[in-house]
């Protein structure tokens, strides 16, 4: 798109003397929408650049994690969109099975109703009108945020297209004899009703009992702990492993198992740790996933003792009771018969939770429907370790091996009426028939579907190719898959980003889904601590988008996202990063009244002042340096530079250098105006992924042009003066040393000094009146004295502090310091000297000795030069 060249009449007058985001960024995002800026075209020519979403669950609402997530999908899509490329960021949502199942259910519950109350298709119809009510909410929030997603192609995980990609992947996988029936071991939650994924279970340490007893008689008896002592009823068999001496005459005969009127084998397994405990431990292959490996492996039966409320089945004086009930009455039970060896209470131990309801997870014996994901596993593998898909930080590869090559097949059904029904139909005899999409089901009397729905992470793993139209051949799939990255938390590279491989490569024939995975660290607090409703430091990121604006909560999360490793944030970080944001509206007002302009052509370099030429060489490498940390996902690195380049270099030296030309007038101040702009239209192109809302307000009125949304991302032109950078790196020293000393001397920074300049021979002679003005250095007048003395940057500044200073007062301080200083050395000298104190001492402990010892001799370096530069008395 060309953009439009038109500059403002009076730039100034549209900048109001204050930046605020709420009058802003509401209006500039709904016009970027209307004018169809991210609106991806499948007809396009420019090359694609395709980013898929995490569909955020329906029922969700923003948090800072999307917040950290979101900021960096649109930073990166915003520079390619920049730099030419047709971008698609497609945004959609996720069903959500047993979250929105459970919102639906819980109204019900106040109306004084359940589902069985509406039945199945009732209750469907149901859900989908709080979808539409309630649904979604988190959508308006990403546009808050900026997000500069497609809306035109938002997409659901049960609207019509995504249905009949499910079904048909099912019905191939089916076909393919990679999804089967069989009874295993699931994780059961007896609130939801349902068998749940691994990632639905949240681990806690909670404090239960661990409870020794004593199976069998006399010799022919053996100890085994456990927590759940009710599990034991439907104990099958004791296991020890076939080395330990200790249980040989034991292996291959029954013992009583107490409580019952069965007996019970003793097998010898190597799953079992002879070190740990007693070294037998009880199997109960119905209710834990390594008892039921180990009931596999010798043939033993598997004795379902609860029902899916948790409630006890068998053995009469526990019938009908709760587990937590039965657990107390069968401890009570066997502390009667002297069963009972020991009990620890409380003991702490790893409990797994339903991450919806919080009710603890019931390992169980149950018929599901399972994916066989050894072929799909492997060829997810193999996708990055032949280079097809790389991971970033590559260091993050091994946790990706170690989960695809060890993967279990996957449970996928589950026991609710929201999601998508497996399209498995059942006959009177027996018949199994899966159908595809385009097939009608069995009819007759005796046939009906399967009542299960789909695991959530089924459809979603289809979301990069199933988005983009598959099955069908559409023109979106051709032009935009494969996807160029997926940018994701590193904590669901198990149960997402796996299963995305595993079908992408499946259903596209060997084309992965994404040619790079980057994955993030996690949101935290600003002391590194999890973020969590029960530590009470939990932070809604839409009241910081009220309070400081979107991109000063952008910023900060940007300025903290290192690869891989986790984000503390903290408010005071974001109200750094809104103070950026009025700095970089302050000087941009400042120079748009001085001057600057984007117009014509940049002066050649012989015309440029060594500071203009300093500013273009610095902002050349600060393009390259930019470029370079975003090829490497290096977001912390490139907002730091930002944020460097912008505060220090431009707004701290190179503006108020510019002001002694710019108040002079003439020639040098129309070529460092035209520099100036310049300087700040790269800026803004630069730092508009991260924070477009003040950067395309100012760029626009800097410029007049149409969006920086559709502007030219910035190039290194090449430019370098490393001339030009040693000089305003000489005169930045000389400024930096005498602020220095006028501090260490008590004086204000406003206050004026006389002082003479001696820097004749020097390239500083040519910015006498801008160091003169930086550091507040009045010309020597009559009766000027020189008290004090800098040799600095190959220059001499003599001041004047005659009047200014109590000399004699500031010679006891400082007197004071330096005898301190000089102690605090003599002290860290005589421990390092010490043969005796180095010989025990740890290297931690030595080092920090050696950094006390540092710091003492800089100290005292640093207070003789200013004794030395204090008048004489």
């Amino acid at each position: 798109m060309t953009e439009n060249t038109q500059t403002p009449s009076s730039p100034d007058s549209e900048l109001p003397t204050q930046y605020a985001p709420a009058e802003v960024e509401g209006k500039l995002y709904e016009r970027w929408v209307e004018r169809g800026y991210f609106t991806a075209d499948a007809a396009s020519e420019k090359p694609a650049y395709t980013i898929v979403i995490p569909p955020p669950n329906v029922t969700g609402s923003l948090h800072l994690g999307h917040a950290f997530q979101h900021t960096l999908m649109d930073a990166l899509t915003r520079r390619k969109r920049m730099q030419g490329h047709e971008v698609l960021w497609l945004p959609g949502m996720d069903h959500a099975g047993i979250a929105t199942q459970n919102k639906v259910e819980q109204q019900l519950a106040e109306e004084g109703k359940s589902r069985h109350d509406l039945g199945r298709e009732e209750f469907v119809e149901r859900v989908w009108q709080w979808k539409e009510e309630y649904g979604g909410k988190i959508l308006g929030q990403m546009r808050r945020l900026g997000d500069g997603v497609d809306w035109s192609r938002e997409r659901f995980t049960m609207d019509e297209g995504l249905s009949k990609a499910v079904q048909t992947i099912f019905k191939k996988l089916y076909d393919d004899e990679l999804i089967y029936r069989a009874e295993r071991i699931i994780n059961w939650c007896p609130r939801c009703l349902t068998a749940i994924s691994d990632i639905e279970v949240e681990y806690q340490e909670d404090a239960g009992e661990l409870v020794s007893i004593r199976y069998g008689e006399g010799e022919d008896s053996l100890v085994v702990a456990t927590t759940r002592a009710e599990t034991m009823l439907g104990d099958t068999a004791v296991a020890v492993h076939p080395d330990d001496e200790r249980y040989k005459h034991l292996v291959g005969k029954q013992i009583k198992l107490p409580l019952t009127d069965r007996t019970i084998p003793v097998v010898a397994d190597t799953h079992v740790d002879p070190e740990f405990g007693t070294g037998a431990v009880k199997v109960t292959p119905a209710h834990d996933p390594n008892d039921f490996a180990i009931g596999q492996r010798h043939d033993l039966p598997s004795m379902t003792i609860m029902d899916e409320h948790g409630v006890i089945t068998v053995h009469g004086p526990f019938l009908g009771l709760d587990r937590y009930e039965a657990r107390s009455a069968v401890v009570g039970a066997l502390r009667e018969q002297g069963r009972i060896v020991a009990e620890k209470r409380p003991y702490m131990h790893s409990v797994g939770h339903c991450s919806r309801c919080k009710t603890t997870v019931e390992p169980r014996l149950s018929m599901q429907w399972w994916v066989n994901v050894k072929p799909l596993a492997k060829a997810a593998g193999d996708a990055v370790r032949d280079g097809r898909v790389k991971i970033h930080p590559e260091d993050m590869s091994k946790r990706y091996f170690d989960w695809v090559d060890n993967m279990n097949d996957w449970c996928i059904s589950r026991q609710l009426w929201w999601g998508h029904r497996i399209p498995i139909w059942y006959g009177p005899d027996g018949e199994i028939v899966c159908v595809g999409p385009d097939e009608q089901p069995p009819a007759g009397e005796g046939w009906h579907q399967d009542t299960d729905v789909l695991d959530t992470w089924f459809s979603s793993g289809l979301w990069p190719f199933s988005t983009l139209g598959w099955p069908e051949k559409t023109p979106d799939l051709a032009k935009f898959y494969s996807t160029d990255v997926l940018l994701t938390g590193h904590d669901i590279i198990f149960f997402w980003v796996a299963r995305m491989m595993m079908f992408g490569l499946y259903a596209m024939d060997g084309e992965a889904p994404f040619k790079t995975i980057a994955l993030t660290g996690l949101v935290r607090d600003e002391r590194g601590k999890k973020m969590s409703k029960s530590f009470g430091n939990v932070v809604d990121p839409l009241d910081w988008m009220d309070k400081y604006g979107s991109d000063a909560v952008r910023f900060t999360l940007a300025k903290g996202a290192n690869p891989g490793t986790d984000v503390p944030i903290g408010e005071d970080w974001v109200q750094a990063s809104r103070n950026f944001a009025n700095k970089i509206w302050n000087a941009t007002r400042f120079a748009l009244m001085n001057g600057a302009t984007v117009e014509g052509e940049l002066p050649p370099a012989e015309k440029l002042s060594a500071t203009d030429r300093w500013i273009l060489s610095r902002l050349n490498k600060t393009v390259a340096q930019v470029d370079a940390y975003y090829e490497d996902f290096q977001f912390a690195k490139l907002s730091e530079a930002l944020y460097h380049f912008a505060w220090d270099e431009v707004f701290d030296w190179y503006v108020e250098l510019s002001k002694t030309t710019f108040f002079a007038g003439g020639e040098g101040a129309k070529a460092s105006g035209r520099v100036l702009g310049e300087v700040l239209d790269v800026l803004m192109r630069l730092l508009h992924p991260v924070v477009p809302f003040v950067t395309e307000t100012l760029w626009t009125t800097l410029t007049g042009r149409e969006s920086l949304v559709v502007a030219e991302w910035p190039s290194d032109s090449g430019f370098r003066d490393e001339a030009a950078e040693a000089e305003i790196g000489n005169l930045q020293q000389v400024v930096t040393e005498v602020r220095r000393f006028r501090a260490d001397q008590g004086l204000q920074p406003g206050q004026k000094v006389p002082a003479r300049l001696d820097l004749a021979g020097t390239p500083l002679a040519a910015h006498e009146a801008a160091i003169r003005q930086l550091l507040r250095l009045q010309p020597e007048g009559e009766g000027f004295s020189a008290t004090a003395t800098l040799p600095v940057g190959g220059a001499t500044v003599a001041l004047d502090l005659s009047g200014t200073i109590d000399v004699d007062a500031e010679r006891k301080r400082l007197s004071k310091d330096l005898a301190a200083a000089e102690k605090e050395k003599a002290q860290a000298e005589a421990k390092l000297g010490n043969e005796a104190f180095l010989a025990k001492a740890p290297d931690n402990v030595v080092d920090k000795i050696k950094g006390r010892l540092a710091k003492a001799e800089a100290d005292i370096a640093r207070i003789q030069a200013q004794l030395a530069a204090l008048p004489a008395a």
